[in-house]
């Protein structure tokens, strides 16, 4: 259901988003996005010219030197196009992206946008996930589609477990987060809980609508799922080392990163506030305190 009190406009767009079949329809655009087709050039320059793409700041400027539209979506940056904030204790954002919310954790509620927030447990997939993060920090990123879409690490961590839980795929751009309750924990999304030197960290991938694939570094693509229980995976026994600034995962077309820490553990820069354009690798704030690793 949409919530009343949105505006009528963004009601109206959410409306047709709930009965268009989510998953069939990304598992399409997966396919047509992969082919290896000249159709695609026109197809690419007009996205391109549409989203104000920046290709210069691309490995390959040209757009006929990616194989697919997709290879042009998750395109890869030219060295030096995103300097990581030289502060140590920096915390990085770790996506191009617009600042949707942030702030505190309350009673383990995060805020969606005015007049909805949700748990973390809903959104994590379990209270022994979530309780590290009670009365903690929190940021959500919106990537558009002319953003970069490749995810890097905020900090330097040790991947300790996923957990790939099945949901909607509704979109995830401004109007649907002011419109339709609890978007982030009704959503198909992978959480990855690292370890790292200054305490437990929660990157979560929300797919939506033509991103049925979210795609790590360690795992590769992790398909499309509807319905069914989350699927866990311990890492401790197969621990992932990943420095910060590094490519942990990338996104097909655009869609949302929540960071989650523990209270206490980041003092966010008092210029960033909601609607702001980050980039990966600059400082979102600084984090607290160092943590003995067990």
């Amino acid at each position: 259901m949409n919530d009343a009190s949105a505006p009528l406009a963004d009601r109206i767009r959410a409306l047709a988003l709930h009965v268009l079949p989510h998953h069939a329809i990304s598992r399409g655009v997966h396919r047509l996005a992969r082919l290896q087709t000249p159709l695609k050039d026109p197809v690419a320059r007009w996205f391109i010219r549409h989203y104000g793409l920046d290709m210069d700041e691309a490995v390959h400027a040209d757009p006929a030197a990616y194989p697919s539209f997709n290879a042009l979506f998750t395109r890869a940056l030219r060295p030096g196009a995103r300097p990581l904030d030289p502060r140590p204790d920096a915390l990085l954002s770790p996506a191009d992206a617009r600042v949707s919310q942030l702030g505190r954790i309350r009673a383990g509620r995060l805020l969606q946008a005015k007049g909805h927030d949700y748990t973390a447990t809903a959104l994590l997939g379990g209270e022994d996930r979530a309780a590290p993060f009670q009365d903690g920090d929190f940021i959500t990123l919106y990537l558009s589609p002319r953003d970069y879409h490749r995810v890097h690490m905020p900090a330097s961590g040790s991947l300790r477990e996923t957990a790939h839980i099945p949901g909607r795929l509704f979109s995830v751009a401004p109007f649907t987060t002011r419109a339709i309750p609890g978007l982030f924990t009704r959503n198909e999304r992978l959480v990855c809980l690292f370890d790292t030197p200054h305490g437990p960290l929660a990157l979560v991938l929300v797919g939506a609508i033509n991103v049925g694939s979210i795609e790590t570094v360690w795992g590769g693509e992790t398909g499309s799922r509807a319905r069914g229980a989350p699927r866990v995976k311990d890492h401790h026994a197969d621990p992932v080392a990943l420095e910060r600034g590094e490519e942990m995962g990338r996104f097909n077309l655009g869609s949302t990163v929540i960071l989650l820490l523990p209270r206490g553990r980041v003092r966010w820069d008092p210029a960033l506030a909601p609607d702001q354009t980050v980039r990966v690798g600059q400082g979102l704030g600084t984090l607290q305190g160092n943590v003995p690793q067990a």
